[in-house]
This record gives C-alpha cells, structure tokens and sequence, in this order.
C-alpha cells in the first residue's frame, strides 16, 4: 500500500518540526551553566542604612555542585555578615538556609567563595514531624512542620549581630538570620529578579 503526503501535510509536518526545534532551543538558551548578578540594598531600609552596600555574586556549576564567589563592600570594617539561600529575596523571606559567614575586611569588603548546591534544584522537604535538637533553648523550634520540596533560588545578606547592624546605621532586630538566632536586620538580596525565578534557577 502506498501513501502520498499532500503539500498541506508536508507544511504541516515542517511547521511543527520548526516549532519543536525552537523550543528545543529555548530551553538550552533559558538553562545556563554560568551566571554573574547582583545583590541590591533591601527594600524599605532607612537612606542612612548603609547606604552605599553592594554585592556581586558569579555562580558556576562544577557539576557535583556549584561555586559561589561573591564580593560584597561598601560596609564599616570589621562589619560581619550572613548568608543566606532564601525562598524569596524580601518579607516575609519564607525558607532560607545558612550558607556562609560574610567577614568584612580592613577596606570594608570581603569576597568569598562557597561550593555547594545552588542550583534549579535547590530545594528543602519535610516529609514528615521530628523533634529537632535545640542548641539554642527557646530560640529553636522543638520539631518541624511538614511541607512539600520549596525551592530557594534567592540569596539575602544580613548583619550577624544587631550592633554590627547598628553601627551601619541599620537598625533593627534581632532575626534569627545567624547561626544563635540573634542577628541584625537584613541588608542585601536578589530583589531585583522575581519571587519565583531568583537566579539560583537559571543554573540547570
């Protein structure tokens, strides 16, 4: 038995593979292996609240995990600082994860760099309620609530102590942002890129 493809199939039949191709494409173009961004000042913070801080992050994948450099300045120094991984950049923040220690340096910067996994699978689960140690008595919480996989593609920076935050001219806290729960308020993040598609998920 023999089939004849009509001139209106064929078009058909190229359209579609054309269609096909571009969102093949599309989606190598969306997924990269190597970003650069910035982290900007929070949002609703005080003009005096260190008014001229700023971060810089490149984030590559090695594979295995990603490496995080990140250069933050524009602090007093000495300033120290936390970092955090966060389900979005501002408040209510949602669930964040303690990546880093941020120590400001003599000329009021520091670059660090971090390997570890941030990218579009970055997530937190909890399948289940379980007590959970309590280092730091009432600050901690005595067990978990179950949720599906979050993921976190955001990154928010904040003081590790409220008069770090204070001599910055940035005042407020204590936020459990540090690793005793006693930080300052926060005062950098991705706030630039959308809730749901911080940049930790363009790296695929």
């Amino acid at each position: 038995m023999h089939f004849k493809i009509s001139t209106r199939s064929r078009v058909a039949a190229g359209f579609v593979a054309a269609f096909c191709s571009a969102v093949a494409l599309s989606s190598v173009t969306n997924a990269a292996s190597e970003i650069n961004f910035n982290l900007v000042r929070t949002q609703g913070l005080a003009p005096t609240c260190a008014p001229h801080a700023w971060a810089r992050a490149e984030l590559e994948t090695l594979g295995f995990a990603e490496k995080l450099k990140i250069t933050v300045r524009g602090f007093r120094p000495g300033t120290p600082l936390v970092l955090f991984a966060l389900q979005v950049p501002n408040s209510p923040f949602g669930l964040g994860w303690y990546l880093s220690d941020l120590e400001v340096g003599p000329h009021g910067t520091v670059t660090k760099t971090i390997v570890t996994r941030l990218n579009d699978e970055t997530f937190a689960v909890a399948t289940g309620a379980a007590p959970a140690p309590r280092p730091h008595g009432a600050r901690d919480g005595a067990t978990n609530p179950i949720f599906k996989p979050v993921h976190t593609f955001h990154l928010g920076v904040w003081f590790d102590s409220v008069e770090a935050g204070a001599a910055n001219g940035c005042v407020g806290g204590p936020t459990p942002f540090n690793g005793d729960h006693t930080a300052g308020v926060q005062v950098l993040n991705t706030g630039t890129f959308p809730d749901k598609h911080g940049p930790l998920r363009q790296i695929n």
